[in-house]
């Protein structure tokens, strides 16, 4: 729950922000959350689904499937060779007890809470100086929205349909709005679908 006449709509982060990110996050040892924002952006999960994750679910294999836990409903998720290496290298570095254990946890074993990865998140902002206003969970999914349609270049609109019901939106409209598309970045896609 947020606070009365605070902003809690999350923005995303350019892609080679993003990217940089990660590997910044690395390279300063914060392996957990450098991990934590490569799946989420590159999965697209809600953050209650990334946070589900155990090792055993992302560690050796080119396939994630999940149940979500919001709309029961099973996603297959591709794990590239680029992904695949950052989780390698950081089970490597932070050694789990067990691959059966869960990935986000803190130093007592619990999962990490919304709100702690938010304050982090907070900190993570202004350390590395982002170009983001409101950098939340939320930001990840919206990171990975807005690269997926980034990169559909004439298939645009297809690439907001597919997004809409992956993120169980009601219409397409909603899915714009949420991935913060300007009327002149419609047009652009609009004017690639053009003969």
């Amino acid at each position: 729950m947020s606070l009365k006449f605070q902003n809690t709509t999350a923005d995303y982060l350019e892609w080679d922000s993003n990217v940089l990110l990660i590997s910044k996050l690395y390279q300063d040892q914060n392996y957990k959350f450098s991990l934590l924002i490569a799946l989420g952006s590159f999965f697209g999960t809600r953050i209650s689904d990334t946070l589900n994750l155990k090792w055993c679910d992302i560690l050796n294999t080119d396939i994630l499937t999940i149940i979500e836990k919001k709309t029961k409903k099973q996603r297959t998720i591709k794990i590239n060779d680029q992904l695949k290496k950052h989780i390698q290298s950081c089970n490597k570095e932070i050694k789990p007890f067990s691959s059966n254990d869960y990935i986000f946890t803190s130093q007592k074993g619990s999962v990490y809470s919304v709100q702690r990865i938010n304050i982090v998140f907070k900190q993570i902002r202004v350390k590395y100086n982002l170009k983001i206003k409101n950098f939340s969970t939320h930001s990840m999914r919206k990171t990975f929205g807005r690269q997926v349609y980034n990169n559909a270049g004439s298939n645009a609109e297809l690439a907001l349909v597919k997004l809409s019901e992956l993120f169980n939106h009601s219409d397409v409209r909603t899915t714009r709005k949420y991935l913060g598309l300007r009327s002149e970045e419609l047009m652009e896609a609009y004017d690639l679908l053009s003969f």
